[in-house]
């Protein structure tokens, strides 16, 4: 019995092996998905493929895109969506951080549209940006696509746990994330050396994680992973003949040592997916979907593995259910970190945000680029706190900017001011923390400068203290001038004019409605019209005229304007308003007898995209002069192209510059833009004007137009600021005029 007892026991013992045996293991797998800029793109390919096959990913763990795009999937989105999402992202706004132009004030506005180079300043030397781009719109994208999870702290509960690299800019050292704000980690590995700057967490300086760990395979295996899944979009080496620039050859450099590490780190993964896409480089977001495609296809090929993966696996694949991409946020409070020299309520008047108040997300990443849009900040950091009402703390962790000196520069031609070269000075906090100075100096064929000095005070009145010296040379139809200087029995048309002004304002300045600037000051400007030319009498007696006209005036002045077009230059949508009075009270030391006068000119225009890559923009100006007086350089003149010009000069295209004059106008344009290429204008225009001295006191102001041009131009937007060549045309003089301008105008 003992011996039967024993035998049962032995089978019994041997059938429960054989049991375990046959019962296989829940096989858990993990994804690798490397750093490579654009080519990373080719992960969502990829995925799409393994959702397909039904693998369970268990574990995540990317740097760089990889981690963009690992850590939205593990949070939930599906292949398909990631897909859709990154064919709407606008990645040359993500790289460059271009804020749109509707978050900027009028003074912003200027700024940015007027120089071509901003470089720091800082004890008597000049450095460079950390990065292109400050990765701010890449963050605001981030948190809002991560808003579903922003409650989970530690990336192990996720719907997939997911982990990210990142670099230690100051110890070399790579950084394992997985917990904390899931926005600002990815942002951090993702913080492409030169392109993006660095990002500040738990107290280090965190750059991307393809420094030091592009392919993490042997941080996922800790994780008890069984089965490791990786899909490596690394560059590989090129030849000279593609390293023409410095990011390209620092790109190889790092490349040589990724490729060496991947040849001890492709033996520990289990199936390696290597997209070929050779043709692409980090950068080319804009074959974004040849890239995907890349990744499907290579994916493909390995179905019947991934296939029988799935086979091993307990717990199938959950089918992602579509995640709902919030569009708006009740926001509870406001709470504001690390500001020291600018106050909460100058934080507050730029992002103009209301709490207790449910806002779209478009209005909370406007109100944050509000707040960039200054330059006063390094970064914007932030984090949407759930409450149990269902609302939202707004919680800004503000990086102030430690740089408050800018050298910026430009370069300028047209056939008005010349060649001109263009060097600012910019001074922040100089007596007070929320001021700023500005000094251009322009040289070139004509010496100018503008000087500014602005309190900026948000919402409430600023102050502001101008000072301007502009000058250039052209000729006139003597008609312009010959009130004040008699030529008695000479003959002369047109003679050549030297016209100077010499400026000085003081202004305060507020907003009504928080769209429109309204100001009033006083002004100080004296000007000087002055010529060399020789003229002949019947005789052929030459006879030197010199100074024309001389002005010392002082007047008061208010103006009122709206500024919603999208583009400074070459508008598609918005509308645009600008008023100005000035009344011109006292004289000293004029060369004509002074009566107290005024001056009232505005400007309407609206832009409207009936059309894919057309837009039409419509435009009617005006000005008058109230009062007798015998001077002329402040009378309105016309003719010429450009976007910046003194006083009163106005263009009209189908005519010279200062063609035609007179102390009241109006005048009316219609331009039709098709852009070709992205930033690549081809602008058709026609523009109609009248002219004369009290032209609104006649029944000329109801006349047909007196003088009408036709222009067709091409325009480039470039990083110096617009390329335009326009041919123009005017019935009236049967003649014809070639305008060319190069960059920022000022």
């Amino acid at each position: 019995m003992k011996l039967i007892f024993r035998y049962i026991i032995l089978m019994l013992g041997f059938t429960q092996l054989g049991w375990a045996q046959e019962q296989p293991k829940d096989l858990k797998v993990g994804l690798i998905l490397s750093g490579g800029g654009a080519k990373g793109l080719a992960h969502i390919g990829a995925l799409q493929v393994l959702e397909e096959s039904g693998v369970r990913i268990d574990y995540i763990g990317g740097t760089s895109m990889g981690a963009i795009i690992g850590s939205l999937y593990a949070s939930g989105y599906s292949a398909h969506q990631l897909d859709s999402i990154f064919h709407e992202t606008d990645f040359e706004k993500l790289i460059q951080d271009e804020l749109p132009r509707g978050v900027k004030t009028f003074y912003e506005k200027k700024e940015s549209e007027r120089y071509a180079l901003t470089l720091p300043f800082q004890n008597f030397k000049i450095s460079f940006p950390s990065g292109l781009s400050k990765g701010q719109n890449l963050y605001n994208l981030l948190v809002q696509l991560t808003a579903h999870v922003d409650q989970i702290e530690d990336f192990s509960k996720l719907p997939i746990p997911f982990f990210c690299i990142g670099t230690n800019i100051e110890s070399g050292k790579q950084v394992i994330l997985d917990h904390g704000s899931l926005a600002k980690a990815v942002a951090a590995s993702g913080s492409i050396p030169s392109i993006f700057s660095p990002v500040e967490i738990d107290g280090q300086l965190i750059t991307d994680g393809g420094v030091t760990n592009n392919y993490p395979v042997e941080e996922i295996k800790k994780r008890g992973i069984d089965y490791v899944i990786g899909v490596d979009v690394q560059d590989s080496l090129v030849d000279r003949t593609k390293l023409k620039t410095a990011f390209e050859i620092l790109t190889q450099i790092n490349n040589l040592r990724t490729i060496k590490d991947m040849e001890t780190k492709y033996e520990k993964t289990d199936l390696y997916i290597k997209p070929d896409i050779t043709e692409f480089t980090i950068l080319s977001f804009d074959e974004g979907e040849a890239i995907i495609k890349q990744g499907e296809l290579e994916a493909q090929k390995f179905l019947p593995e991934l296939k029988k993966i799935t086979s091993q696996q307990k717990g199938k694949s959950v089918l992602k259910e579509k995640v709902v991409l919030e569009d708006s946020i009740y926001i509870n409070e406001i709470s504001i970190k690390g500001n020291s020299a600018y106050p909460r309520n100058y934080i507050r008047g730029k992002l103009k945000l209301e709490t207790n108040s449910k806002i779209s997300y478009q209005t909370l990443n406007k109100g944050i680029n509000n707040l960039s849009a200054t330059g006063n900040f390094e970064k914007i950091e932030y984090e949407l706190v759930s409450k149990s009402n269902g609302k939202k703390d707004l919680v800004l962790n503000i990086h102030e900017s430690n740089v408050k000196t800018l050298i910026k520069g430009s370069l300028h031609y047209d056939e008005l001011y010349r060649f001109a070269a263009l060097v600012n000075l910019t001074q922040k906090s100089l007596f007070l923390k929320n001021d700023i100075l500005s000094l251009d100096v322009i040289v070139g064929d004509n010496f100018r400068y503008n000087f500014n000095y602005y309190i900026d005070k948000g919402s409430y009145w600023s102050i502001g203290l101008k000072s301007r010296y502009n000058q250039f040379n052209q000729g006139v139809p003597f008609l312009f001038i010959e009130d004040n200087f008699d030529l008695g029995d000479y003959n002369v048309n047109k003679v050549e004019v030297s016209f100077s002004d010499f400026t000085n304002q003081f202004y305060a300045e507020t907003f009504l409605i928080k769209q429109f600037k309204v100001g009033l000051g006083v002004e100080h400007k004296y000007t000087n019209s002055d010529t060399e030319t020789f003229i002949e009498n019947e005789n052929n007696e030459e006879y030197p005229v010199t100074v024309l006209e001389q002005s010392n005036l002082f007047s008061t002045f208010g103006y009122l304007e709206y500024d919603k077009y999208d583009n400074a230059y070459f508008p598609s949508k918005g509308a645009h308003f600008t008023g100005d009075f000035h009344w011109y009270l006292l004289d000293s030391k004029s060369t004509f007898e002074f009566e107290p006068f005024s001056i009232f000119r505005g400007s309407a225009g609206y832009a409207f995209s009936p059309l894919n890559k057309f837009s039409v923009r419509l435009q009617s100006d005006l000005g008058f002069r109230l009062g007798e007086t015998d001077m002329n350089s402040l009378d309105f003149f016309l003719g010429g192209y450009g976007n910046y010009f003194v006083n009163n000069v106005r263009p009209l295209l189908g005519y010279d510059f200062l063609y035609v004059g007179g102390d009241s106008y109006i005048k009316a344009l219609a331009e039709v833009d098709y852009e070709l290429y992205p930033k690549h204008h081809l602008v058709a225009t026609y523009n109609i004007a009248n002219i004369k001295d009290d032209l609104f006191n006649s029944i000329d102001f109801f006349s047909l137009p007196k003088y009408t041009g036709l222009a067709l131009g091409y325009g480039i937007e470039t990083f110096i600021g617009p390329v335009e060549v326009k041919y123009s045309y005017s019935p009236e003089r049967d003649q014809s005029e070639w305008f060319f301008s190069l960059g920022f105008w000022f």
